[in-house]
């Protein structure tokens, strides 16, 4: 009997394309221990999280696309402390599949990439009222050489929805590169996990289909939860395994056909990420 790992190709097509995701952002809020953080080297995956496209390199492993908003100040005074407003929309009634193929809340994130010589603003910049918009948030850099660039998460969507970031525009005196024009802002908001790990497999937060077209022979539910699904071959009469982990719902049973790629799960994502801009 054969073992093939579902969607064997995405992995070999991705394994060098490492997520900056959001939702692999260090996790800074209330000091949680680095065991309890996503993996830190996502953000290592990429100088910047801006492709030339356009594209920010979330989407690479949250496929789903869901709205972002932004608000800034239309305009700013030199060496100023002023607000970016960032909202990621989603029913609170959802939960996402976990790790453990549980339900549970959904967390949000997000990345904002700010025009050369802004950047977050100091603490002793910052007044009580701003403070009390930030709440218990701390943001980092994307780099330590890259200022401009600021990332957050993962943090409960339930408080966070809309995360506020306190920004300092550049001072022309200390700056002397500093031109005071119109420049972009590009946000990137992601809410629930994503559906490609970094090293390019899939999470149990996505669909699984079939790797083959035949008939259904057997179905085993996995001790740890999950299914191994056995296909017998319509071209050779081989016997194929899928493995599906826990969390998606079974939506095939024995004794069916079933084609190449036909969806054996239900898609249990909820979730997804999104990118603006603003002037």
């Amino acid at each position: 009997m054969q073992n093939r790992n579902p969607f064997s190709w995405v992995k070999k097509q991705m394994t060098r394309s490492i997520c900056i995701c959001v939702s692999m952002m260090i996790y800074v809020i209330t000091r949680v221990s680095i065991s309890n953080a996503y993996p830190i080297f996502a953000q290592q995956g990429y100088e910047n999280p801006r492709e030339t496209t356009g594209r920010i390199v979330c989407a690479n492993c949250h496929l789903a696309n869901k709205p972002v908003e932004i608000e800034v100040p239309q305009a700013v005074l030199p060496d100023t402390v002023f607000e970016a407003i960032v909202r990621i929309p989603y029913d609170m009634q959802f939960k996402q599949v976990l790790a453990n193929g549980k339900k549970g809340g959904l967390n949000v994130g997000a990345v904002l990439i700010l025009p050369e010589g802004f950047e977050l603003a100091p603490i002793d910049r910052i007044s009580p009222e701003l403070k009390e918009k930030i709440g218990n948030l701390s943001f980092q850099n994307y780099r330590p050489n890259q200022k401009n660039i600021l990332v957050i998460g993962p943090v409960p969507g339930k408080k966070y929805k809309e995360i506020v970031f306190p920004i300092l525009s550049p001072d022309p005196i200390t700056k002397k590169d500093t031109h005071f024009l119109k420049y972009p802002i590009y946000v990137g908001g992601n809410r629930g996990r994503g559906q490609i790990y970094p090293d390019g497999s899939k999470s149990n937060n996505t669909v699984y289909n079939a790797t083959c077209a035949g008939i259904v022979s057997k179905i085993v539910r996995k001790e740890k939860g999950g299914y191994e699904i056995t296909i017998v071959d319509a071209s050779d009469g081989r016997q194929l395994v899928d493995n599906i982990p826990p969390g998606p719902e079974l939506l095939v049973s024995e004794g069916e056909s079933v084609k190449l790629d036909q969806p054996l799960t239900s898609n249990p994502n909820v979730g997804g990420f999104g990118q603006g801009n603003a002037e």
